[in-house]
């Protein structure tokens, strides 16, 4: 069984991060794009993580590669869509599935989407702030001296593989239903973590109240 770090540093997350060839890719190139507040969240971040501490390929089983960006000048879908072009045009080689979400539209489409309302944001990171699981809340982006970490929660519940519901978005139904980027099928919160722990050995999951 893999041994899971008590402690975390921000140099050996984005060490770890970076194990991840298109992770890597990805923050060389996105200056490119010239995105305002522009950052590499998520999955392809924590679950590199999780597969280097189970002793699995950087890359194994992530779906997708998520880019938060911020752009309050426009918040229509189409103008999404146009970014979204262009990111696919600069990472084609990657062979990868790649989605930029503007984050100051987020609140004009989410609570049709998942039934929650969703509060008007003022930075990307406030979009990080908000995933479904503590742990999970990490970014990288791509300054002009070197990469950045965005970390609210810290990094030792990620390393110590700890999941507990995020109170800044406390939305039970969701968390019954999250699937996560493990290409498991099924559902259910409790039907996830066991999944998860059969994934990446060495879980431990927080005892929380979440089938209320």
């Amino acid at each position: 069984m893999p041994r899971w770090s008590d402690t975390a540093t921000p140099e050996q997350f984005v060490q770890d991060a970076l194990q991840n060839g298109h992770n890597r890719a990805l923050l060389q190139r996105l200056p490119d794009l010239n995105l305002p507040d522009a950052w590499l969240v998520a999955g392809c971040l924590f679950q590199t993580v999780w597969n280097l501490r189970s002793g699995r390929p950087p890359e194994a089983q992530i779906k997708d590669y998520d880019l938060f960006y911020f752009d309050a000048s426009d918040l229509s879908e189409s103008a999404e869509a146009r970014v979204n072009e262009r990111v696919q045009a600069c990472f084609a080689d990657l062979g990868v599935l790649i989605e930029a979400k503007n984050q100051a539209r987020v609140h004009t489409w989410y609570e049709a989407y998942f039934g929650f309302p969703y509060p008007a944001l003022r930075s990307s990171r406030e979009g990080i702030d908000r995933f479904l699981v503590r742990c999970t809340c990490v970014g990288l982006s791509q300054g002009p001296s070197g990469i950045e970490l965005y970390a609210p929660n810290g990094l030792n519940a990620l390393y110590q593989g700890v999941l507990a519901p995020n109170p800044l978005c406390n939305h039970r139904a969701c968390l019954r239903k999250r699937h996560w980027t493990t290409g498991c099928a099924g559902t259910g919160w409790k039907y996830t973590l066991k999944k998860l722990q059969g994934v990446f050995p060495g879980f431990f999951v927080r005892k929380v109240p979440v089938a209320q």
